[in-house]
């Protein structure tokens, strides 16, 4: 007998169709949101050993902050609701800085989503209009702030001031292109919210029921900071009107068209059309920065209306004078900051300046470090040391300085203003450059 008859195979027999499952017949666990959970967990835990924060608030533990403190008028022994500790405010808009974050609503929000944000409250309450008070009121105090960590880092031996660059950049201000308006159009637009101000005043004895008092209070402020803003933007209109002067000297010399009628902007009437690095013109304020070389610590901060670099580079070195009791033995700096004036004084202050020679329009490449007429004899001093080789391998690092300066500077957020005037612009520049310090410090001490 073979193998084949000792068993029998049953025949294949095809399976079943199963149909589909349908949604409500599915056995999944679902989310219960409703359920009580009772979860043992501290703040302590939540946040890592090596994260910014905790770096943050170490060195912020080991500064001075008292100036943050002088206006706090609730005092022990006295009457008095306590409020939040501004140590907390400065650390909370530091971290957002390094995250880039500008906004005091989205920080605010963060301090009830995110771990670290929380860890930094440590249940203190936090809103943002609290945040953006702080920014607002403590300009000067940053300053010294900034000035502590550089004379740290210089009593450390990190800043050594060998060598400094400094670079501008610049940055889109809170205006869009449509509020720039010119005199005659500055006139109209105050007499209209001069109207609607009387106006308000007007519904405020007649009330509409369908507008409570919240929302009429907040049009009446809305207008009225529309008034001011105007009334700002006329007054900043000599500065256009000068500032266009020149630039139509300057065509006038080069023979172009005639320049256009001043024009301010009623959202933001500090900020100017300036030309951005992509080509187009947007309204922008030019930001100034002093790096060190030896440490990539920023040691000067500066924000100007001005379009050009022209006439930057002394007021940067007097503040970097002023911050660390000492000038700079050699300063880098670009084209745009080489003029005349700059060079002579910079030179009489002993700082040696390495900047391109630009070469004179219709003239030969022989002619570009020749003296030229009205030339100081600090200025000729500079054109012969600039034709060296050296003195040209020394101006090279100023791009692995300044603008690497400037690319962290992007990297915390510093793409658009969310905030107008040249005092808040400079009070978040100041924000970005200690937050940056701070990091520098922290990976210096590494």
């Amino acid at each position: 007998m073979t193998e084949a008859t000792l068993f029998e195979l049953p025949e294949p027999q095809e399976r079943p169709v199963t149909p589909p499952t349908r949604p409500q017949e599915a056995r999944v666990l679902r989310p219960v949101r409703e359920q009580l959970q009772w979860v043992a967990r501290d703040l302590e835990a939540t946040v890592a050993q090596d994260h910014p924060a905790r770096a943050i608030w170490g060195l912020l533990e080991d500064l001075d902050l008292s100036a943050f403190y002088s206006s706090i008028k609730a005092v022990l022994d006295r009457p008095g609701r306590p409020t939040t500790d501004p140590q907390v405010l400065l650390a909370l808009w530091l971290l957002g800085t390094v995250d880039g974050v500008g906004s005091a609503r989205k920080l605010a929000r963060l301090c009830q989503e995110h771990d670290a944000y929380r860890w930094l409250c440590g249940g203190v309450p936090i809103n943002y209009p609290m945040l953006s008070d702080f920014r607002e009121a403590h300009e000067r105090d940053l300053d010294h702030l900034l000035t502590q960590i550089v004379v740290s880092l210089m009593a450390a031996g990190a800043v050594t001031l060998e060598r400094v660059a400094q670079d501008g950049m610049r940055v889109r201000a809170s205006a869009g292109a449509s509020s720039f308006r010119r005199q005659k159009k500055l006139k109209e637009c105050l007499d209209l919210a001069q109207a609607q101000v009387e106006r308000l005043k007007e519904e405020r004895e007649h009330p509409d029921p369908r507008v409570n008092m919240r929302q009429q209070g907040a049009r009446e402020r809305m207008a009225q900071e529309r008034v001011e803003r105007v009334k700002q933007a006329l007054e900043y209109l000599p500065q256009a009107q000068a500032a266009k002067e020149r630039q139509q000297q300057t065509k006038a010399k080069a023979q172009r068209a005639r320049v256009s009628e001043p024009r301010v902007s009623t959202t933001d009437p500090q900020a100017r059309v300036m030309k951005m690095p992509d080509g187009g013109y947007r309204p922008a304020y030019n930001v100034e920065l002093a790096t060190d070389k030896d440490s990539g610590i920023i040691v000067g901060v500066g924000v100007t209306s001005q379009g050009t670099d022209a006439g930057q580079a002394w007021p940067m070195e007097e503040q970097v004078v002023e911050r660390t009791g000492q000038h700079p033995k050699e300063y880098l700096m670009d084209g745009g900051f080489a003029t005349r004036e700059d060079i002579t004084t910079l030179e009489q202050r002993g700082v040696t300046v390495y900047a391109p020679v630009r070469l004179p329009r219709n003239k030969p490449e022989e002619e570009r470090y020749q003296p030229r007429y009205g030339d100081s004899e600090e200025v000729v001093g500079w054109r012969e040391r600039m034709a060296t080789q050296e003195a040209k391998g020394v101006y090279r690092q100023r791009g692995a300085v300044a603008e690497w300066a400037n690319a962290q500077v992007r990297q915390h957020g510093v793409s658009q203003f969310t905030v107008r005037g040249v005092a808040k612009v400079t009070t978040v520049m100041l924000l970005v450059a200690v937050a940056h310090n701070l990091l520098r410090w922290v990976a210096l001490a590494r």
